[in-house]
């Protein structure tokens, strides 16, 4: 990125230093005077009928000021707010263990639990069902009566079926050499945010309603929340705090919907946080899978055909991330011959919610687990047989039409690392592996405005996850061309700056960052017509370049910073506004990971010995940031094979609700990961920018489980691949 200025650069990002310093205001920060606590009482029942509330007691106790039940919730329609309503308080029915019953604002967050202890619920408990596998049967109990697909009579638990066929994968397998199938499974985790969800509501008969949250889309939250609150949207304004940690989970109401009701009821503001059993037993975790697949090749190498039958849970109401799923399965690979079935299942979960490249780790786990087992059947590199079948720039695949892509520099940087060169030690395992994310655009919007030294503001709507103002930020410098240090970007409120998607998709660079370029255009615009008027000659007769604004007619010139300097005595301060709506112009990404492992065949403890990420950026706007998103979605993908599961009692209970029994990786379980950032720029963004955000995590699954595959010679077929998991593969080796 020598071309440019700013981007490329690698300056400190400003929110770290409040971070590390306690000076950022995160959701649990905000106080107003006479705040009150707000508290849920939850379900001790995976499944039951709601036969009666009675919160008369609770309204006695000293210092409640407001009970919430299902029934001071507006008549909502099925699907969108009224589905995300019933997953904040249940409705007729608790759908999973502690699904939220009633809620409590008191003076005192022990005057609040006193208040739950009195409320009364009778339940009619039900047979629940915590198992994919066991959601799916024809016996199984049935969460919702409304729910079926087309070609089942009846309800179902499955409630959505989708078909896709490219090419004839009948045909395909019969010129297949070599035809490989299995099964793989992955569990229900968790996306592992440090900071508990958190808000704090005050409603006002007349006027706004204000609440402040820790969200990744806060106009989504002022949307689905008035919607639920029955207000029209301009008469609530939300505020973003900062936020300790997403990765997906963080995108809709938990708590906001409740709090404001509590607050309309008391008359006072009410503050709600989550404790860390809550945000386990009840926010929103990544699915769980079951994908069979099957893939058929020659022995030169060329695939001929891939089927797969994939399922994914949905949690208590609809919402499983099958899309995502079916579009990553096969999409790096152009082959003339695909099919994929795949469903959608509710079961007694609390609901799935998106987790960094939401469906595609799964799939990529099953595809490319088998693909690396089918170059050991080929005799052949891994890397040489994915490069055969690598989808390249302008093909035309099952996934659809690839413009200009990075796969295939992605995989020979990886032929070339040293870490793939380098020989690996005895009684180790190796696997490489691919990955394909498709970005998202979407809508973003932003806001400039000029101060007389020649620094910039800059506002948009983007909640800040993983350091994206300062790559905004460097994309206003860069177009300004004023130095970085000049720029001061804020995440603005849902008043202050136009409607804004979530943060999510790998699109806050990508379509927010184009928002910023067209703002930033606008002041030059401005700034021309401002010199072009004090020198009494058109705009057209005044050229922009590096900073400076020059007369074309005549020998003279002028700066940006000169041009706001004398901005009120020229029509008033340069400030300007911009809305995208980027479609089309997403950047797909793929990233391809290696992975060295030994196991202990005593314990069966897996160590990562060696690890390196290789990912196509497109343009690396502030490498650090980039860097970080590829290790961070590293280690996530690492946990993910390793240790994490959601492991439910035969109650329907979560057994290990916290971060000793549900263990993430900590340093000590790490190597250094290295990062190869590769920058094939995306034609459709003004800079080349894809999005980095998601593409990480999806190799991780399939390298860790390879890599142990390599290492014991028992695939690993079942995540996560746990001591007792791996000791059990290596006990069903013929002689062990």
């Amino acid at each position: 990125m020598s071309q440019y200025q700013t981007i490329g650069q690698r300056p400190i990002r400003e929110i770290d230093r409040d971070k590390v310093t306690g000076a950022a205001v995160f959701g649990n920060d905000v106080t107003l005077p006479g705040m009150l606590t707000g508290l849920v009482l939850r379900s001790p029942h995976a499944h039951a009928r709601i036969r009666a509330i009675d919160t008369s007691r609770a309204l006695k106790v000293k210092g409640v000021k407001a009970v919430l039940t299902n029934a001071d919730f507006p008549e909502l329609r099925t699907g969108g707010a009224g589905d995300i309503a019933k997953d904040n308080l249940a409705w007729d029915k608790v759908l999973f263990h502690g699904h939220g019953v009633a809620a409590v604002a008191a003076t005192s967050a022990e005057a609040a639990r006193k208040g739950l202890k009195k409320i009364r619920v009778d339940y009619e408990v039900l047979p629940h069902v915590t198992d994919l596998d066991a959601a799916m049967a024809e016996n199984a109990p049935i969460l919702d009566e409304t729910l079926g697909y087309e070609g089942h009579e009846g309800p179902s638990n499955i409630y959505e079926r989708i078909e896709q066929q490219h090419g004839d994968v009948t045909a395909g397998f019969s010129d297949a050499d070599v035809v490989l199938e299995r099964t793989y499974t992955t569990p229900t985790v968790h996306q592992g945010y440090i900071e508990p969800t958190a808000c704090l509501a005050t409603f006002r008969n007349r006027g706004q309603s204000t609440i402040w949250t820790t969200t990744q889309g806060h106009f989504g939250i002022r949307d689905s929340v008035a919607l639920m609150c029955g207000l029209p949207t301009h008469a609530l304004k939300v505020i973003p705090t900062e936020i300790g940690g997403g990765f997906g989970g963080k995108t809709t109401a938990y708590l906001e919907a409740i709090a404001l009701l509590l607050s309309r009821q008391a008359g006072r503001p009410v503050s709600m946080r989550m404790s860390r059993e809550e945000v386990f037993r009840c926010a929103g975790p990544g699915a769980a899978s079951r994908i069979r697949v099957r893939i058929g090749a020659k022995r030169d190498g060329t695939i001929t055909a891939m089927d797969a039958d994939l399922a994914y849970e949905a949690g208590a109401t609809p919402g499983a991330p099958l899309g995502g799923g079916m579009r990553s399965m096969f999409g790096a690979y152009d082959v003339p011959n695909i099919r994929m079935t795949g469903v959608s299942v509710v079961l007694n979960k609390p609901k799935v919610r998106a987790y960094r490249g939401p469906g595609a780790p799964q799939a990529c786990f099953a595809v490319e687990s088998l693909l690396n087992e089918l170059a050991d059947e080929l005799l052949m590199d891994p890397i040489e047989l994915r490069l055969n079948n690598a989808v390249r720039s302008g093909a035309r695949t099952a996934s659809g039409t690839f413009g200009t892509i990075g796969f295939v520099e992605c995989l020979e940087a990886a032929r070339n690392s040293d870490h793939y060169r380098s020989p690996l030690p005895p009684g180790q395992g190796r696997a490489v592996v691919a990955g394909f994310w498709f970005n998202a655009g979407g809508n973003s919007s932003a806001t400039i405005h000029m101060h007389r030294n020649g620094f910039a503001s800059v506002a948009t709507g983007s909640a800040d996850l993983s350091g994206t103002r300062t790559a905004l930020g460097m994309i206003a410098a860069e177009t300004l061309h004023i130095p970085f240090d000049h720029v001061h970007i804020e995440v603005g409120d849902t008043d202050s700056v136009g409607s804004t998607g979530v943060s999510g998709g790998s699109r806050t660079v990508n379509a927010t960052g184009q928002a910023v370029m067209q703002a930033a255009q606008d002041i030059i615009n401005q700034a021309r017509e401002r010199a072009a008027s004090g020198w009494n000659v058109l705009p057209g007769q005044v050229e922009w370049q590096e900073g400076r604004l020059t007369n074309t007619t005549r020998d003279e010139s002028t700066t940006l910073r000169e041009i706001t300097r004398q901005a009120m005595r020229t029509g008033g301060p340069l400030a300007a506004s911009a809305s995208v709506d980027v479609a089309g112009g997403e950047g797909p990404s793929f990233a391809v990971h290696i992975c060295d492992v030994s196991v202990d065949e005593e314990t069966g403890k897996t160590t990562v010995k060696r690890y390196t990420t290789i990912q196509d950026a497109g343009c690396s706007v502030h490498p650090p940031s980039v860097e970080g998103q590829m290790q961070g979605g590293a280690s996530q993908g690492i946990g993910w094979a390793l240790n994490e599961a959601f492991r439910y009692d035969d109650d329907g209970r979560l057994e290990n609700a916290n971060f000793l029994d549900y263990r993430i990786p900590v340093t000590s379980d790490l190597p250094m990961i290295d990062t190869i950032v590769v920058e094939v720029p995306n034609p459709r963004h003004p800079f080349g920018v894809r999005g980095v955000g998601e593409a990480p995590i999806i190799p991780p699954l399939a390298a860790v489980g390879s890599a142990i595959t390599q290492a014991i010679g028992v695939p690993m077929t079942d995540l996560p691949c746990s001591p007792m998991r791996v000791l059990a593969a290596l006990r069903s080796k013929p002689g062990s």
